[in-house]
């Protein structure tokens, strides 16, 4: 999800003059008959406002306002929208139609997003795209990537602008409910961005556009690798670096504070709350607080070549040593790639490897992997890192399980669907999978696991409705029968409650219609049983492999107050994937006190080749190295987070991973080159670690 490029402020400009600016939407004099929903969003106009509210897991709900306009003439939008809701940060999605718009083909459409502070009216500014000569038809062969080379503004952009019949508003698959407002959209004339002449290349000239080592061909960014020879330089400058930056004073091998206040030293990593504070111990009995990437893999640009090989200069022919690459791959990710019928891929960023560190370069890259973490003032190697590296015991790691268990065939698909606790496989496969990774479980190196990763947890009565738009022989479905048996008895009493008319429970069993209103206190009643089965069974299972590693929970991405709830019961460790500025709002829910850890966050910009500027965009490299600083301290001096993990440490492929992902996410270039600004904002924080985490206690 990508934030518009410039930061949203409360604009003081001159009246403009009814020549300088196209109203597309006034709350005050837009017609209602002109405005319409999409995926169930509900609106009213009052009070000079468009009050939207729009609920999670239901598409992309908002609405959208229908016009003629042409707008050939204009290079900006300014939007005036409320986020009327307490959630952080609301993402809003921009939406500029043509009569022929396929939104899922980036087709006669213009796509950006903004996000909205709580409670403020606020103007937002979106730069519009200048019209491109071979814009459409080099579009139309890009496939596979969250945004492609051409979208210099916005996440897609391939529209007409004289052409204009739609303006749309509306939240991108939320997860959660959400009330907000339009109450002005318009478009401004001026002159239009001048473009680098690439951007104006016809499609012979425009392709191949990724040369050799993954990059992108047209353009020129500081740090760019044009030769080998290159690569071997970045060694030297590096290996310069390093030696300068050996790692924090104070450290054990761990990576914990070897100078502050001395714990019980059990051999193992545990959570203890310490004046006020919550902390992770580490073997030795030092303080401890986890800092460090996702997926230290050297398979970090994995990139599907189906159906694109002509995006690439020289792919390599078999028998070539680097037809090595068309094999390697991530081993997390890989059967995403499966899933989807992907046949045929390139692993850049291993390829980039080899050509750096030569034939030993497996053994280089993990060992050099080490040395980076500690030398950036890192100590941890988070989870879906590569399995070799992280065995090596000289960098404490994590890792995640995903639950291959049968679904609530009813439940929405999020990532995937929720797992029925109740059926007898949901235990049985996770301990099957527990003991397939009881070397990592019982190494006092690795601190925790994740179980599942950004669950869809609908509302509070969600796994209930899922559960009874189930088939009968459901075993969540055949449990919440018998539970509704024993509480009324027979099914007169629960159509009375229901207000309903089943003719028996055979009847209740065999509907898969959605339950009706009144059985809401029994549909929020079993979607707490659901999610207490869920975090039980698995807490249960857990602990029988590995009862002195740590059950770090399911990566909270949009939750209940319910889920964190139940789950704080269960859990050693609570977590988050929370893609914010700051953490500085962030609160549980009441009654809950646990330990916390950010399993995702990241920055990204635009200024070093890649098309995506990841899921919260800031200006450059340096401001990337600052914001990076900010997280990580907001984190620090709350006294629930024990750690906090980027995603990711390589970047991902140019050209879009399985599912189109190219953010500009990594600490490293698809060369293996780091970032320079970004590695001195995580110093910054980094070598400060504990000296920030324990300011303000009394250490005697």
């Amino acid at each position: 999800m990508k934030t518009c490029s410039l930061l949203p402020l409360i604009l003081m400009l001159p009246i403009a003059s009814v020549a300088d600016e196209i109203i597309l939407f006034d709350a005050a004099t837009t017609p209602i008959s002109e405005i319409t929903s999409q995926s169930g969003g509900k609106f009213e106009l009052r009070d000079g406002l468009l009050a939207v509210e729009t609920k999670g897991e239901t598409g992309y709900p908002g609405i959208r306002i229908k016009g003629t306009w042409d707008l050939s003439k204009c290079n900006r939008l300014t939007l005036e929208l409320t986020n009327r809701d307490h959630k952080g940060e609301l993402p809003l999605t921009v939406r500029l139609d043509n009569p022929d718009v396929d939104p899922g083909k980036s087709q006669g459409v213009f796509i950006d997003r903004v996000k909205i502070r709580c409670n403020t009216p606020t103007i937002y500014t979106v730069s519009l795209p200048p019209p491109l000569p071979f814009g459409r038809e080099i579009n139309s062969k890009l496939t596979g990537m969250k945004r492609g080379p051409l979208a210099m503004v916005g996440m897609a952009a391939d529209l007409n602008p004289a052409k204009v019949t739609g303006v749309a508003v509306y939240i991108n698959e939320p997860k959660l409910d959400w009330l907000w407002g339009v109450k002005r959209i318009v478009a401004h004339t001026g002159p239009l961005p001048n473009v680098p002449t690439w951007m104006r290349l016809p499609p012979e000239k425009f392709f191949p556009f990724i040369d050799v080592y993954g990059q992108f061909k047209h353009k020129e960014w500081p740090g760019k690798t044009h030769s080998d020879e290159d690569l071997k330089k970045a060694i030297e400058t590096e290996r310069a670096d390093l030696a300068t930056h050996p790692g924090p004073d104070g450290w054990n091998k761990y990576g914990g504070w070897a100078k502050g206040p001395q714990q019980k030293a059990t051999g193992r990593f545990r959570v203890e709350k310490i004046n006020g504070k919550w902390w992770m111990v580490d073997p030795e009995g030092c303080l401890w607080w986890s800092h460090g990437p996702v997926r230290v893999t050297s398979s970090s640009a994995v990139t599907p070549l189906d159906g694109r090989e002509f995006y690439f200069t020289d792919l390599p022919k078999s028998g070539s040593p680097f037809a090595l690459f068309y094999t390697t791959r991530d081993a997390l990710l890989w059967p995403y790639y499966v899933a989807r019928g992907i046949q045929r891929t390139y692993d850049f960023s291993s390829a980039n490897a080899f050509r750096k560190y030569g034939t030993d370069w497996q053994a280089r890259y993990a060992d050099l992997a080490h040395q980076r973490l500690r030398s950036w003032g890192m100590n941890t190697i988070a989870n879906s890192s590569d399995k070799g590296i992280c065995l090596q015991r000289r960098t404490p790691y994590c890792d995640r399980f995903e639950l291959k268990s049968p679904d609530i065939e009813g439940a929405h698909l999020g990532w995937w669907r929720f797992k029925d606790p109740f059926h007898p496989e949901f235990r049985a496969s996770f301990r099957r999978q527990l003991e397939q990774r009881k070397e990592e479980l019982n190494d006092p190196w690795c601190f925790g696991f994740f179980v599942d990763n950004e669950i869809s947890w609908g509302d509070e009565t969600a796994l209930a409705d899922w559960t009874l738009q189930s088939p009968a022989t459901q075993p969540a479905k055949v449990e919440m029968i018998r539970r509704l048996k024993e509480k009324y008895g027979s099914i007169a009493k629960l159509n009375e409650a229901w207000k309903t008319n089943y003719v028996d429970w055979e009847a209740l069993l065999q509907s898969q219609q959605k339950p009706p209103a009144g059985a809401k206190d029994d549909r929020v009643a079993f979607t707490a049983a659901v999610t207490e089965a869920y975090f039980k069974n698995i807490r249960d299972e857990f602990k029988a492999v590995a009862p002195n590693t740590l059950y770090m929970g399911c990566r909270f991405a949009g939750s209940t107050k319910a889920a964190v709830q139940i789950g704080a019961k269960y859990c050693d460790v609570i977590s988050y994937n929370i893609y914010r500025h700051t953490l500085d709002d962030f609160k549980l829910p009441a009654g809950v006190d646990k330990p916390v850890m950010i399993g995702e966050f990241h920055f990204g910009a635009l200024d070093r080749g890649m098309f995506h500027p990841s899921l919260i965009e800031v200006a450059n490299q340096a401001a990337r190295g600052k914001a990076y600083a900010a997280y990580i301290t907001s984190a620090l001096r709350h006294p629930n987070f024990v750690g906090a993990h980027w995603h990711q440490f390589g970047e991902q492929p140019t050209t879009g991973r399985f599912d189109g992902e190219n953010l500009q996410n990594g600490f490293l270039d698809v060369c293996d080159t780091p970032y320079p600004e970004t590695i001195a904002g995580i110093r910054e924080v980094g070598y400060r670690l504990y000296e920030i985490r324990s300011e303000g206690e009394n250490r005697k």
